[in-house]
């Protein structure tokens, strides 16, 4: 039976995600620790080849792209960006401790908008509907793959929210550089919505957790 495939592409190590700091819309770029992790990573495991380039509108998402295929441009968008924390952008979770709605929002107050920022659940409704767009463009085009360079709280939310097997928001962690391949036939996913999970990407790596990000995630799994 016919399916699409689509690879998630975690941007490049930031200074940011070093230092556990909010980083969503903030448009910082790949660190230099992260761009030689990112040629490391290119030399050393095989990436996909596939028909369509997709990326986040943040730089640090497109030099990821540009990478790991310099040849390619990609399509850009904008819905793909990260959470807007709003004023925490660039905080820490330390620093943000004592803020009461900061606190109710780790407790996963889905309606709880960060000053100037975006709100959980207003966040899973515009990725959900960027990537719906995206699978319904590709099957209308006949694109039987692609490649979609993001972040690592929205390939979180589309693979909590689609994939199978079913697993938890924080069970999809992964570091950067690396990602999940999905495959999507046309019959389920009109019926179900829902995705198969089925491989690592670079091929052959071991997409492991960063310490930086894995402590991140492990203070926001405190607070649920």
């Amino acid at each position: 039976m016919q399916s699409y495939v689509i690879h998630f592409i975690r941007h490049g190590l930031t200074e940011a995600n070093i230092s556990g700091r909010y980083a969503g819309v903030w448009d910082i770029p790949v660190c230099e620790e992260g761009l030689q992790k990112l040629q490391d990573l290119k030399h050393s495991y095989q990436y996909p080849k596939v028909m369509e380039y997709y990326s986040s509108p943040l730089q640090r998402c497109i030099q990821t792209c540009g990478i790991i295929y310099p040849e390619i441009k990609p399509v850009i968008f904008d819905d793909l960006k990260e959470c807007n924390f709003g004023d925490w952008e660039g905080k820490t979770t330390q620093e943000l401790a004592g803020n009461e709605l900061y606190l109710k929002w780790m407790n996963r107050g889905n309606d709880v908008v960060p000053p100037n920022g975006e709100s959980w659940s207003a966040f899973y409704k515009r990725i959900g509907s960027a990537f719906e767009k995206i699978v319904e463009s590709m099957m209308r085009r006949k694109v039987m793959s692609s490649v979609i360079f993001t972040h690592g709280g929205v390939i979180m939310t589309i693979l909590a929210m689609y994939g199978i097997p079913k697993a938890d928001f924080y069970e999809w962690m992964v570091d950067n550089g690396c990602g999940y391949s999905v495959r999507i036939t046309p019959g389920l996913w009109m019926r179900e919505k829902v995705m198969e999970v089925y491989e690592k990407v670079p091929l052959g790596a071991n997409a492991s957790i960063s310490g930086e990000f894995k402590n991140l995630i492990d203070n926001l799994k405190e607070k649920h």
